[in-house]
């Protein structure tokens, strides 16, 4: 990215405050956006971004790149009502963990900027700019989701993006893949922790887990509103990766009530081997 590049954060929340905080540190221009005036004060004070004297409508019009921290339909409504600020031919992207419930809306609804859909795969359980920290992506994945709508050149900026933020593999995929791996990858993996947290009551049995338990529930710590507006918009494969995971439980329970010992262990060898891949090197 040119050294000299306008950048505009749209929530400045961990997500976005952590964009902010790396780009500050690589030397970029970063300005924020937020509904709460004290998240923009916080990132001003502490360096993550830099501060705008103008109007909101002023700072838009300056931008050269807007990275969109929002809810995915929030995503949708903020273009809807700024639009006509943007500058010309400038390049939006976002971190939505769902991208064909918004895409083609987004991108439908522009005609003087590009919108790249893209998605950083890190996070953590606290939230807000004051937990920014942008070492979460240096072990991280980057999908960007291009449509045939998009330029080379833009899907290349957001690339630079992520290769400015330290994410150790960038890999680009269509939207329709992306929310099919995502689905599995991360919507399943919440669910699984989140009912295995209601399945029994938990709260006397503090004094006896150990970290098994902790790191297997560690996501069930979880905004319920986004990610119910997340498990919604993909509903039809998250539900269908439920139906599969169920079926795999069903298995497992048969091979236990039946004592089938060898069949147990070819299952526990299958996940162990597995699981190696997941390692980080």
């Amino acid at each position: 990215m040119s050294d000299d590049i306008k950048i505009l954060i749209v929530g400045l929340g961990l997500i976005g405050g952590s964009y902010a905080q790396g780009l500050s540190k690589k030397g970029y221009t970063v300005y924020a956006i937020d509904k709460n005036p004290n998240s923009i004060k916080y990132g001003v004070d502490n360096n993550i971004i830099k501060e705008f004297n103008g109007s909101n409508n002023d700072l838009i019009k300056e931008s050269d790149l807007i990275i969109l921290s929002l809810y995915p339909k929030d995503n949708v409504n903020w273009i809807k009502d700024n639009k006509q600020f943007f500058k010309e031919n400038v390049v939006i992207t976002d971190v939505s963990g769902i991208k064909v419930a918004i895409v083609d809306e987004i991108q439908q609804l522009l005609d003087n900027a590009e919108f790249v859909p893209s998605h950083p795969m890190a996070g953590r359980e606290k939230s807000g700019v004051e937990n920014a920290d942008y070492n979460i992506f240096k072990d991280a994945n980057f999908l960007i989701t291009p449509t045939e709508s998009n330029t080379k050149e833009a899907i290349l900026l957001i690339k630079e993006l992520a290769e400015a933020l330290e994410f150790s593999n960038i890999e680009i995929i269509s939207p329709s893949l992306h929310d099919e791996m995502i689905g599995y990858l991360s919507q399943l993996t919440h669910v699984i922790a989140i009912s295995l947290m209601n399945s029994k009551d938990t709260e006397h049995m503090i004094r006896y887990t150990g970290d098994s338990f902790r790191d297997l529930t560690r996501i069930a710590k979880i905004n319920e509103n986004l990610w119910s507006e997340l498990f919604i918009l993909n509903k039809d494969i998250l539900a269908d990766n439920i139906d599969k995971f169920i079926l795999e439980m069903s298995k497992f329970k048969e091979i236990l009530v039946n004592e089938d010992i060898n069949e147990m262990k070819k299952k526990m060898i299958s996940s162990t081997e597995r699981r190696k891949l997941f390692d980080k090197r």
